[in-house]
């Protein structure tokens, strides 16, 4: 079949069945599979993204989507092709059709975010138009209502801002924290992120003898676990710290705070560089055996 034949169009709820055809066993030998056909009705939908199909009449052959998270940013998540269609150029033709629908919108950049365990999409990805920006790896500290940090935590957002716009952390995930609306994504932290965690009492700054690391609540949420009981998730934008002694009390005030919250589990993002992971692990907090890399597009240069 050529890819002539096959008509790029806005995703609809009648085009489920079809998709989770193809989506349901993305990755069969991984735990919890694929994700789209779990939320599909509820991900579609919004003035602030961009689910693109591409119909190939009795079929779909891919899906992928865009979201914007902020005047100037854009991400792209969920691109599948079915196996049926790949080799077509169907996922080059949807990433295009991304990007040309977030620059019309005045997204100046659009990132996305692969598995490093998922060559496939990250050679997708480079294909496509994706350059690398940054890796990130997820620390869960457990919820612990007796956790005592050594350091004296703080919700100075001065405090937090200065260290983020000077830290090896800001600089080496390029200024990205995990996105506070929309789940799996990154986006610029800014100042106001960081008030707004404040003024809600998500902002945790460890200081002694000046600023040595934060952390901030991204979102709470109510997720089944294998047995079907809720589980209450708490996923922290950043974790960011001086030397592994600013790391255990920074673990230390968030086992502390996601007990206070009743949580059952945390996902906390931390840069993907040989210190931060050692000194997670030094401090015996829980590590994801692999990292996740972002890619990112340049809507200002021409990707045609």
């Amino acid at each position: 079949m050529g890819v002539t034949e096959i008509e790029l169009r806005e995703a609809t709820h009648d085009d489920y069945e079809a998709v989770a055809a193809f989506t349901e066993n993305t990755w069969a030998d991984r735990d919890g599979g694929d994700y789209i056909p779990r939320i599909y009705h509820d991900w579609i939908d919004g003035e602030d993204r961009y689910t693109v199909v591409a119909d190939a009449g009795d079929d779909i052959a891919g899906i992928v989507q865009c979201v914007l998270l902020s005047d100037w940013e854009a991400w792209g998540q969920g691109m599948r092709v079915n196996p049926d269609f790949r080799g077509h150029g169907v996922a080059t033709r949807m990433t295009h059709e991304l990007f040309d629908w977030a620059r019309e919108r005045g997204a100046t950049t659009l990132r996305n975010m692969v598995f490093s365990w998922n060559v496939a999409g990250l050679g997708q990805s480079r294909a496509t138009g994706y350059d690398p920006i940054t890796e990130f790896r997820w620390a869960h500290p457990e919820p612990d209502a007796d956790a005592d940090p050594a350091m004296e935590v703080t919700d100075d957002v001065n405090a937090a801002w200065s260290y983020w716009s000077r830290s090896d952390a800001g600089t080496y995930l390029r200024g990205l924290a995990l996105d506070f609306e929309e789940t799996w994504a990154l986006s610029e932290l800014t100042r106001e992120d960081l008030q707004r965690s404040a003024e809600d009492g998500e902002l945790l700054v460890v200081q002694e003898d000046g600023t040595r690391g934060f952390a901030c609540v991204a979102r709470e949420q109510e997720l089944p676990d294998e047995d079907g009981e809720r589980t209450v998730f708490i996923e922290y934008a950043i974790g960011a710290w001086t030397d592994v002694d600013a790391a255990r009390s920074l673990f230390a005030a968030i086992s502390r705070d996601a007990a206070n919250r009743d949580a059952d589990e945390t996902r906390v993002l931390i840069p993907e560089t040989p210190r931060i992971v050692s000194d997670a692990a030094y401090c015996r907090v829980e590590i994801a055996d692999d990292p996740d890399f972002v890619m990112g597009m340049d809507l200002t240069e021409d990707y045609r």
